[in-house]
């Protein structure tokens, strides 16, 4: 079935959550990111399937926020943050394992939103991309913690270089876990799931003891808010954007998103 630009399908007791907006580099919008959190605390009791496998269509993993549609208000950045800080709220409260199958480049929020899976299995053309300190936007969706916890030092030549990972150097210093041919990125995801989790008592009860605690990850999100709030009145973030679409217009080939 689809839901806006998520497709979901099961797939051996796994929900494949599949972001289908290719021609956008399966951007997320607001509609989207909120049936995204919907859709993973749906699949995410254990009462329905055994795991969640989350990719994308096409080249992309997903672009991240659509700049199309720019806040003009602190408000709505707000809202913003607040509609990608769910979607890791919703994956952090999983009883079942959550698996991110990263097929192509996934920039800003998306790239983001792999951090706060139990894994992140890529294909060769997986990339990693935070622009965000470049272009006067601040990151989000508890990265700021998340970011550090599996890449330790890295995260600010990541963060602050704005550096793009491609895959090798991705599972080099811990963004990946694995590598596959992109034809067995979804079966590799899904055979992952269906081995952590053989028995859902005691992978559940293993989730909760591995992953951060939820007040790490809403403290994260405050301090995460607050930066996003300086960057607002000091201009930065309305600066930045009116960098990013100048240099867009300069060269129409640029993709239209980036957090």
């Amino acid at each position: 079935m689809t839901d806006n630009y998520l497709d979901v399908h099961i797939a051996d007791d796994v929900a494949v959550l599949t972001l289908n907006r290719p021609s956008k580099l399966n951007v997320l919008d607001v509609a989207t990111r909120v049936q995204l959190a919907q859709t993973i605390r749906r699949f995410g009791t254990g009462d329905l399937v055994r795991g969640i496998v989350l990719t994308g269509t096409g080249r992309a993993f997903s672009a991240g926020e659509d700049l199309q549609v720019v806040p003009t208000t602190y408000d709505e950045i707000h809202q913003a943050f607040a509609t990608f800080h769910d979607i890791t709220r919703a994956i952090l409260e999983t009883s079942v394992p959550v698996i991110a199958a990263v097929n192509g480049i996934a920039v800003g929020g998306a790239s983001e939103i792999t951090l706060c899976c139990d894994s992140r299995i890529g294909t060769p053309a997986a990339e990693y991309y935070q622009p965000e300190n470049h272009r006067g936007i601040i990151i989000s969706n508890a990265s700021s913690l998340l970011m550090g916890r599996l890449v330790r030092n890295h995260a600010m030549r990541i963060i602050l270089g704005s550096q793009r990972i491609g895959a090798d150097e991705a599972l080099r210093i811990g963004l990946l876990d694995e590598i596959v041919a992109t034809e067995a990125l979804v079966d590799r995801a899904v055979e992952v799931v269906r081995q952590w989790n053989s028995d859902p008592r005691t992978t559940a009860l293993h989730l909760g003891l591995l992953r951060p605690r939820p007040e790490e990850i809403e403290a994260a999100f405050l301090r995460e808010d607050d930066a996003a709030r300086q960057s607002w009145e000091s201009g930065t973030f309305t600066e930045g954007i009116a960098g990013f679409w100048a240099s867009k217009n300069a060269a129409p080939s640029a993709p239209a998103q980036s957090n």
